[in-house]
């Protein structure tokens, strides 16, 4: 008889196994992977195959949309200008500043240390005022700021210097025709006011008065003592653009 030969056989089969999860935002991915299992017989229903799945969030973005936005920048504010520093007793002063923001903002002015006897405005930076005899003296680190609510800037720190009025009874009358054009040739359109220098010295001319007037052309000053005094005009815009002095006069007070 002859002897049977029995052959194993070595069946295969294939299932569908998870083997790793890709992040995709908050989406849930399926990843299905095929693995060879070995084993005898038909496990499993049909064609051998199981699937299963694996499901994940990217804790990243769990919660959320998955999306991201850029915070918006600020530009900080500039401010300039040259303030006077000279004053006489008696005698009106005045600076504005000039300011800009560039991204539109709305924008505030502050004052440190600014002398009692001037006023200040919030909102376009004016420190003015007129010291009386009693409030001769030196009014030193006065900071003038800008704000847009965000960031700020200021001008670097200035002293004023309020001259008490010379013992006289002296006066003199400065005279001046308006300016009509910029040193350009283009019409001068947001003049703001005049600046007399004067002193005992043409080369020294250390009092001042401002004329917050644009339409002003003469202007008179009292309590000159006597002796030879010495005068000459700029003028200013409201952006803070100085002009060059005018020739310096003279007048001997008697």
């Amino acid at each position: 008889m002859r002897r049977g030969v029995v052959q194993r056989v070595r069946m295969q089969r294939t299932a569908k196994l998870p083997t790793r999860v890709v992040y995709t935002g908050s989406y849930v991915v399926y990843l299905l992977v095929s693995a060879v299992v070995a084993g005898c017989g038909g496990a499993g229903a049909g064609d051998g195959t199981s699937t299963a799945a694996v499901s994940a969030t990217n804790p990243q973005t769990a919660g959320s949309s998955g999306s991201s936005s850029a915070t918006a920048t600020n530009s900080p504010p500039t401010i300039s200008g040259t303030p006077g520093t000279q004053v006489q007793t008696g005698q009106a002063y005045s600076f504005t500043p000039s300011a800009n923001d560039s991204d539109g903002h709305k924008l505030t002015f502050s004052v440190l240390n600014g002398p009692s006897w001037a006023s200040f405005s919030t909102t376009s930076g004016q420190l003015s005022g007129t010291p009386s005899s009693a409030q001769a003296g030196n009014y030193a680190n006065i900071v003038i700021s800008v704000s847009d609510g965000t960031t700020s800037a200021s001008l670097p720190p200035f002293s004023i210097t309020v001259n008490a009025v010379p013992a006289g009874t002296g006066s003199a009358t400065v005279k001046w025709n308006a300016p009509a054009t910029n040193t350009d040739g283009s019409t001068i359109v947001n003049l703001a006011g005049y600046q007399i220098d004067y002193g005992t010295s043409a080369s020294s001319l250390i009092q001042s008065v401002t004329i917050s007037d644009p339409t002003a052309t003469s202007y008179t000053l009292q309590g000159l003592a006597t002796g030879t005094w010495y005068f000459a005009v700029s003028d200013f815009t409201s952006a803070g653009t100085v002009s060059a002095l005018s020739t310096v006069v003279s007048k001997t007070i008697q």
